[in-house]
């Protein structure tokens, strides 16, 4: 395991990694979520063994530190995931990111373009204000305070068992702040960083989740849009080899 500093308190954002060749691809998680549990059975498939990875928790999640004064914003979150990426000397990366962390991927290639060369996103939260049907709008809808609480707790009962899992892993503060930054977004929108990026850019929406919103206008910029067939939000469980298949299929 491996670490870096993202604040100044000297708390630790932390990832574990796997040595290889080539440009380093880096696997991040979504809310509530831990990037192993995701990830780890994709990165090991055949087509993509040999590459050096490192899977990013994310603060407040996984093995990442906690601090009770940290924002948990998008732009936070990406600046913690730049620390994470300079201590291990990355740059030019091929980034693999699922639903939150797919929204911190964009905002991270925004912000330090030097650092991402590829994108490849799970149904990655483009726009503010998604529907409150939601898992981020329905903690967001809580307020910290009640949360902490005893929404954290309520959650938990509420939710899938996998999501569940590796949520108990996640602080109750920083998940609710993390939510409010989701529910928040950025200025330009997600939506409009991820169009206007220069570099490849994968957009992988499951079969079962519905039509992506603003589909054309995201082709029209260049973005591939890839429908995965008997699959919902988290991919990489429902159809692994399409998602796969899509991690190796440069343009």
């Amino acid at each position: 395991m491996k670490e870096a500093r993202f604040d100044a308190r000297g708390s630790r954002v932390r990832w574990t990694e796997a040595e290889g060749d080539g440009p380093a691809r880096v696997y991040v998680h979504g809310l509530g979520a831990a990037s192993t549990v995701y990830h780890a059975h994709i990165a090991a498939r055949p087509e993509l063994v040999g590459r050096r990875s490192l899977f990013v928790d994310l603060p407040g999640h996984g093995l990442s530190d906690r601090p009770a004064d940290f924002a948990y914003s998008l732009e936070s979150h990406a600046d913690a995931l730049a620390a994470a990426l300079d201590e291990a000397q990355v740059v030019g990366a091929e980034m693999v990111a699922h639903s939150m962390g797919g929204s911190v991927a964009i905002v991270l290639a925004h912000k330090r373009p030097e650092l991402v060369e590829r994108l490849v996103l799970t149904e990655a939260n483009l726009d503010p204000h998604p529907p409150a049907t939601a898992g981020s709008s329905g903690i967001a809808a809580y307020t910290e305070e009640a949360f902490v609480a005893g929404g954290y707790a309520r959650v938990l009962e509420n939710i899938g068992a996998t999501w569940a899992a590796t949520m108990r892993l996640a602080d109750p503060l920083a998940l609710h702040r993390s939510a409010v930054g989701l529910v928040a977004g950025t200025r330009p929108t997600m939506r409009r960083m991820l169009m206007e990026l220069p570099i490849e850019r994968v957009y992988l929406q499951g079969a079962a989740s519905g039509e992506l919103a603003g589909r054309d206008e995201l082709a029209a910029a260049g973005v591939r849009v890839v429908t995965v067939p008997g699959a919902g939000h988290n991919v990489m469980f429902d159809n692994p080899d399409a998602f796969v298949a899509a991690i190796a299929d440069h343009a």
